[in-house]
């Protein structure tokens, strides 16, 4: 019987795996960061993920991440992103505590999360979150709205825009999967062009269409399922397949 170590590396390996695999496929070796979505899973698993070399993690739920913070405060290097809905009470306590954050769709929020950023720390990292899809259940400003509200927060000055992030409707079909991420990069390179703008961030692509992402110019994948199992479990492996995380 493995231990928790060796699954975790096991898990990890077949990701960074998939990853350069779809890099090489498209000729992007070295372009694409992982991170490891660990929302719902213990500071111990996050710990030894670390351990492995993982240093980026995203969380979607505030408290949850602050006490994984407190008990992981002696790790070096460890990258948090934020990457749930945000509600106007919580903007202190992200703009204080994480080093990104994926899922900015409004002004009133980037204007908090950037007063509220402590003066010692860097500008804020910040990836305006697209409703790709035109799904009415998820969270994301349309295509059409970005430029009116990208000058604005590029103009703040404690956040640091770095690009856009979706969560597309699920899809099975390879080329299905690659039209919403084409939709997305070129609309980053759009606005580059147009606001003059160096963004360089397209967070997409999960556990089921990563390599659909990376085809289509992601630079950072958000994989939870593939490396830590269901996120109704603390456990990392099941005998099922894993099931598909709307995050991850």
């Amino acid at each position: 019987m493995y231990n928790l170590m060796t699954l975790l590396q096991n898990r990890f390996q077949r990701v960074y795996d998939r990853i350069h695999q779809a890099e090489q496929a498209c000729n992007r070796n070295g372009q694409v960061q992982l991170l490891a979505v660990s929302k719902t899973k213990p500071a111990s698993m996050v710990r030894e993920a670390w351990h492995l070399g993982q240093k980026h993690f995203g969380e979607n739920y505030l408290q949850e991440a602050l006490g994984k913070m407190d008990e992981l405060s002696d790790l070096a290097d460890i990258h948090w992103h934020f990457i749930g809905p945000i509600q106007s009470n919580k903007t202190r306590d992200i703009s204080s505590h994480f080093d990104w954050v994926h899922s900015v769709d409004r002004l009133k929020i980037a204007q908090r999360l950037n007063d509220q950023r402590p003066r010692e720390l860097p500008p804020l990292n910040i990836c305006l979150q697209v409703n790709i899809s035109g799904e009415q259940s998820k969270s994301g400003i349309s295509l059409h709205e970005l430029p009116a509200l990208v000058p604005s927060i590029a103009r703040l000055p404690h956040l640091k825009l770095r690009g856009l992030m979706a969560i597309p409707a699920p899809e099975t079909d390879p080329d299905r999967q690659r039209e919403p991420f084409r939709a997305l990069t070129n609309a980053l390179h759009s606005l580059n062009t147009e606001f003059s703008l160096t963004m360089d961030t397209l967070s997409m692509g999960m556990t089921d269409d990563l390599e659909a992402a990376i085809q289509e110019g992601s630079t950072m994948v958000r994989i939870g399922t593939a490396l830590f199992g269901s996120r109704t479990s603390a456990q990392p492996f099941s005998p099922q397949a894993p099931e598909r995380d709307s995050n991850a």
